[in-house]
């Protein structure tokens, strides 16, 4: 009791406060996510998405060896598809020669130590920016878990350490990791979106891919009859108990910021390592805020990403984690 107990000892100096520290952000907990494009010499600002690319493959190594020297070990993979390729099946995701396979391939080439993980969904490649196949107005899901099967093969078979399917199709991760047993890949990882909410934090995304669902006759407007309802908490546990019991190494919430309360529910259920992602919507408002110079840029970043870290995350893909780094080492 005060005043043989004062707390505000372990405040008094800079010194004692990093002593005491309990939660501290280093480059291994990030995981990067990098986009893709065909071309050549291509590095092309995201406008919704400030200081921040598509690649083409020849950057994207160039990407991926900075990533590397900084201390930034692992990559989240997404490719824009050109529109010409898309169709309601995403045939172009089973193709062995596409930009994600070349992409993955690229990455091992300059980088073998880099951790890929690749993004598994069909939105990119799907000509109405759904996650599965349309038809009549809904969202087809033990059809679209076959594709998604296939296609998370392709990207073992081109070197992928990790598929992180974002679909949210319910069996998916079984699917997957049984067809991975299936073709001899034991040891590539599954890191599962496992309460992946419908979310509006997700727009800034969607521009950087093209790859939000087209508002025509008979295609949902939305994703709502496949991602979460941000309202709830208990389904979110239901959902990921269930994709580590069909063999998910690794799960994960998304959005970020918001979803704190479900971060820590997860990770006092769960014995496996759990994922945040620090979604686009999320980087750009604290972009667009510091450009008003309504607040600090560096300051809310560290705060936001060490409140992700301290709700329980063991990993966070963020966008920020170049500037981290950077700011770490100053």
């Amino acid at each position: 009791m005060y005043p043989i107990i004062r707390n505000r000892r372990l405040r008094a100096s800079e010194s004692i406060r990093r002593l005491v520290r309990e939660t501290i952000i280093t480059p291994d907990d990030f995981l990067v996510p990098l986009f893709v494009v065909e071309g050549k010499n291509v590095k092309e600002e995201i406008p919704s998405m400030p200081n921040y690319f598509r690649f083409s493959l020849d950057n994207l190594e160039k990407e991926v060896k900075e990533l590397w020297k900084m201390g930034l070990c692992s990559v989240l993979l997404f490719v824009k598809v050109p529109e010409n390729l898309k169709d309601n099946k995403g045939t172009e995701a089973l193709n062995a020669e596409g930009l994600m396979q070349r992409a993955i391939k690229t990455i091992k080439n300059a980088c073998p130590e880099m951790l890929v993980m690749t993004d598994v969904a069909l939105d990119p490649y799907s000509s109405y920016g759904h996650d599965g196949v349309v038809s009549d107005g809904q969202i087809l899901n033990d059809e679209s878990v076959e594709i998604l099967t296939e296609m998370g093969l392709s990207h073992a078979q081109a070197g992928a350490d990790f598929l992180a399917p974002s679909d949210m199709m319910d069996g998916r991760i079984l699917s997957m990791r049984e067809a991975l047993e299936d073709e001899g890949f034991f040891n590539t990882g599954i890191m599962s979106y496992s309460a992946k909410y419908a979310s509006a934090f997700y727009g800034p995304f969607r521009d950087a891919l093209d790859s939000a669902p087209v508002d025509i006759k008979n295609v949902p407007k939305d994703k709502k009859s496949y991602q979460m309802d941000f309202a709830n908490r208990f389904e979110a546990i239901r959902e990921t108990q269930l994709d580590i019991d069909e063999g998910a190494d690794i799960v994960m919430v998304k959005p970020g910021l918001a979803y704190l309360d479900i971060v820590r529910e997860i990770r006092n259920e769960v014995e496996v390592p759990v994922a945040v992602y620090q979604v686009s919507g999320e980087y750009a408002m604290v972009k667009a805020a510091a450009e008003k110079g309504w607040l600090n840029h560096d300051a809310v970043m560290m705060e936001q990403l060490t409140s992700i870290k301290r709700a329980g995350a063991n990993i966070i893909a963020s966008y920020f984690a170049k500037d981290v780094i950077k700011l770490l080492n100053q």
